[in-house]
């Protein structure tokens, strides 16, 4: 396994729409080990190959309960709403206010090429959400409804680091 470079914000491969997967091979699986070690050095929850610049349509979610991966993952049922904080590994230090499902359910195929469906909530939905609008090109700064400024990060920050 291997820590891949993570592409930032303005790299184009980041704005471009990913090719589904269609070899379920050795090189994809060392792809998603790669991915799966990256996303847990960056401290993230979740990674998209087009960060890593890969144009194709995979992605690794880990919200703490152990990495996800997807492959071709589709969204096939929503439910509830939620608005929070977003950022991006592609967009360090940036953070926005996002709207998301409450509840996600996707359908993707594992690394051998089967289908399965996952449902995620709260985090993990929107961490399929944000990691499946990757795949198509799109950033969650084109979501969100406003960005944080620089002094309002530091106030929040402040502020959590006061509760723990």
């Amino acid at each position: 396994m291997a820590i891949r470079n993570i592409v930032k914000f303005g790299d184009e491969v980041l704005e471009k729409e990913c090719r589904d997967v269609v070899k379920f091979d050795r090189r994809l699986h060392q792809l998603l080990d790669d991915m799966k070690e990256t996303l847990a050095d960056a401290n993230g929850a979740g990674l998209a190959a087009p960060q890593v610049g890969v144009l194709r349509k995979l992605c690794v979610v880990d919200v703490g309960e152990g990495p996800i991966e997807l492959i071709n993952p589709e969204i096939i049922a929503t439910d509830g709403e939620q608005t929070g904080l977003e950022g991006c590994l592609s967009n360090p230090g940036e953070w926005g206010i996002v709207t998301r499902p409450q509840k996600v359910t996707v359908r993707a195929q594992d690394r051998n090429g089967d289908w399965f469906e996952a449902t995620g909530e709260d985090l993990c939905a929107r961490a399929f959400c944000h990691e499946i609008d990757h795949l198509h090109g799109k950033l969650f700064t084109s979501r969100a409804s406003r960005m944080l400024t620089p002094e309002e990060l530091e106030e929040l920050t402040a502020k959590e680091e006061q509760e723990d």
